[in-house]
C-alpha cells in the first residue's frame, strides 16, 4: 500500500466504509451516451480510484472494502490501500452492500460501516468526515444525493444491521425502513454522484479527483479541465496511476 493515501487513516478512527464496484464493463452504461462505449469503462475505474483516495484520506475513517469482482479495478484499488472483498452473493447491489459490511464486521464486529457510491469523483475528505461525524447521532442514517431522489452514502452504527435499500427511489426507500436522513450544507461533493454526461459536468464544476481529470479531458479537452480544476481546488490525493488492462 502507499501509505500517502492512507496518510490520516487511523486504528482508532471509528468508521469502516464498504464501496460497491460493479465489473468495469457493465459500469456506467448511461455515461456512454455523452462520452463513448470505449471511455465508459475508463471513467468509471477513475471514479473508483478518485473515490476511494478521497475517503482513505478522511480522518474519520479506519479502514476501506470494495466489493467488486473487476480484477483490473480489484489491483488499482488494493494498491491505494483497500481491501478487497469479492462479491459473493452475486445478487445485487444490496446484497452486496450487506456482504461487505459482514466482512468489515468479521474482523471488528463492532465496527460503525458506512456505505458509500463508487461514483464520486469530486469527493472531499473533509466532507465526508462532516457527514460520518453527523450520522454517529443516529443508528442509521443516509444521505440523499444531489437530486434528492437516490441515496450515496448509508450509515449503520456498531450492533446496528445495515438494511440497505438502494436502486431506484433509495431516499424513500432509505426513510421507510427509518433510517435518519442528514441534512448539511457544505456537502455537495459527498452528494454528487455519477450517472449521466450532465452529471460528469456538475462533479467537474466542484473540482474532479486527479484520475477523472486525466479521463474527463478525452471528452472536453485538457485546457478545459484544468481550468475547471483550479477553480475547484481540488486536492490530489496522489500520483496518477498508468491505465489497467482493458482500460
Amino acid at each position: 500500500m502507499d501509505g500517502e493515501f492512507a496518510t490520516h487513516t487511523d486504528a482508532a478512527a471509528p468508521w469502516s466504509l464498504v464501496v460497491p464496484l460493479k465489473p468495469l464493463r457493465l459500469a456506467k452504461s448511461r455515461l456512454a451516451a455523452a462520452t463513448g462505449d470505449a471511455l465508459r469503462p475508463r471513467l468509471a475505474l477513475a471514479f473508483a480510484l478518485d473515490t476511494v483516495a478521497a475517503v482513505l484520506a478522511c480522518p474519520v475513517v479506519r479502514d476501506v472494502a470494495v466489493v467488486t469482482d473487476d480484477p483490473t479495478a480489484a489491483a488499482e484499488l488494493s494498491a491505494l490501500g483497500a481491501r478487497i472483498v469479492p462479491d459473493t452473493p452475486a445478487d445485487g447491489l444490496n446484497a452486496a452492500l450487506a456482504h461487505g459490511a459482514r466482512a468489515v464486521r468479521t474482523l471488528r464486529p463492532r465496527a460503525a460501516v458506512a456505505v458509500l457510491n463508487a461514483d464520486l469523483p469530486a469527493l472531499r475528505p473533509a466532507e465526508l468526515a462532516l457527514v460520518l461525524t453527523a450520522a454517529e447521532s443516529f443508528p442509521r442514517a443516509f444521505l440523499a444525493d444531489a437530486a434528492g431522489i437516490g441515496t450515496t452514502l448509508l450509515t449503520a452504527g456498531p450492533g446496528v444491521e445495515l438494511n440497505p435499500a438502494f436502486g431506484g427511489p433509495s431516499r424513500r426507500g432509505h426513510l421507510s425502513t427509518g433510517a435518519v436522513e442528514i441534512l448539511l450544507a457544505g456537502v455537495d461533493s459527498v452528494r454528487r454522484d455519477v450517472d449521466t454526461g450532465e452529471d460528469l459536468l456538475r462533479a467537474a464544476e466542484l473540482g474532479l479527483g486527479p484520475r477523472t481529470a486525466l479521463r474527463y479531458g478525452a471528452t472536453t479537452g485538457k485546457g478545459e479541465q484544468g481550468e475547471r480544476g483550479e477553480r475547484g481546488g481540488h486536492q490530489a490525493y496522489g500520483p496518477l496511476p498508468a491505465p489497467g488492462p482493458g482500460c
